[in-house]
């Protein structure tokens, strides 16, 4: 039998927000999969820290505070140092169409704006993740 997936969901910066990181995580717990939370207003230094400790497969990122450019070109910056560049990280939140791709330049393998669809987050996190 496999290990579940371990998966980090980290709120970055001073959002004070995290009902739709909450939910996400509920979400991941439901397919089967081991959740760390970060709880709110975590650095990117702690972010990258804590998946280190914690030996996550991928990371989720929600920001609704309008900064997911500078964050989570922190949070790449961070991982990269810690030598964590090979777990997918994905983004949630308020996220407009007119970032993809910057996201996307910046390393971001996965874009899931408010109101997407858990199963779709679950499949990405299944689908990216090789064990």
């Amino acid at each position: 039998m496999s290990k579940p997936l371990r998966v980090l969901i980290a709120k970055p910066g001073l959002d004070g927000h995290d009902v739709g990181a909450k939910l996400v995580c509920r979400a991941l717990m439901e397919a089967g999969m081991e959740v760390i939370y970060t709880g709110l207003r975590q650095s990117p230094a702690a972010i990258a820290k804590t998946a280190l400790e914690e030996g996550v497969d991928a990371i989720g990122l929600s920001i609704l505070s309008g900064a997911h450019l500078p964050l989570c070109r922190k949070v790449v910056d961070q991982l990269k140092s810690k030598g964590l560049d090979d777990a997918p990280l994905f983004v949630g939140g308020n996220i407009p169409r007119r970032d993809h791709q910057q996201l996307n330049q910046l390393g971001i393998a996965g874009i899931f704006p408010t109101g997407s669809d858990f199963d779709q987050i679950v499949k990405f996190i299944q689908t990216k993740v090789t064990k």
